[in-house]
């Protein structure tokens, strides 16, 4: 009885709350980090730290390649122990570049993705402060971003708010 009761006062609950008109906006997110200053300087200047960090990268993979072939050619000429101090020497150039490929590129936490996240924490409140801006002015109670992980099935174009928010922060609006 008392479990009957409860489902009684969700489905009350339930339809109420579905009676209540709700309006829903999206954002194409996609669309002002292409298009606000701020979040093109930021993807400028990680670009630019990707680039050096891929070109430090590449010059220590060009001088072990460089080493591993001026070793080969000596090969012939070397005695057991300097061959053996050789291949140590290579092993551990090879593994100073995996270190230095993880510490900066790595997957888990790597310092692009760290720079990454403080290049554009500013960006993010931004855009976040002028979302919320432009949601309650709408009267909206959702706003989803239609290019993030969140699948949005439908969107009807009078509830994209993307460009009225990119017109809010080119603005000035906080």
């Amino acid at each position: 009885m008392k479990r009957y009761f409860i489902f009684l006062i969700l489905i009350s609950a339930v339809t109420v709350f579905a009676q209540t008109p709700q309006k829903t906006g999206y954002v194409d997110s996609q669309i002002i980090l292409t298009q606000l200053p701020e979040a093109i300087k930021a993807q400028s200047d990680l670009d630019a730290l990707t680039s050096k960090w891929s070109t430090q990268l590449d010059s220590m993979q060009t001088a072990l390649q460089q080493q591993y072939a001026d070793v080969q050619k000596q090969l012939a000429t070397m005695t057991e122990d300097q061959k053996q101090l050789k291949q140590k020497e290579l092993i551990e150039k090879e593994q100073l570049i995996y270190k230095f490929r993880d510490q900066k590129f790595g997957q888990q936490n790597g310092e692009i993705y760290q720079k990454q996240e403080t290049i554009f924490a500013p960006v993010k409140e931004k855009i976040y402060a002028a979302i919320e801006k432009v949601a309650k002015e709408e009267g909206m109670q959702f706003v989803f971003d239609k290019s993030g992980d969140i699948l949005l099935l439908y969107a009807d174009e009078a509830f994209d708010i993307t460009f009225k928010v990119l017109d809010s922060l080119k603005r000035g609006a906080k």
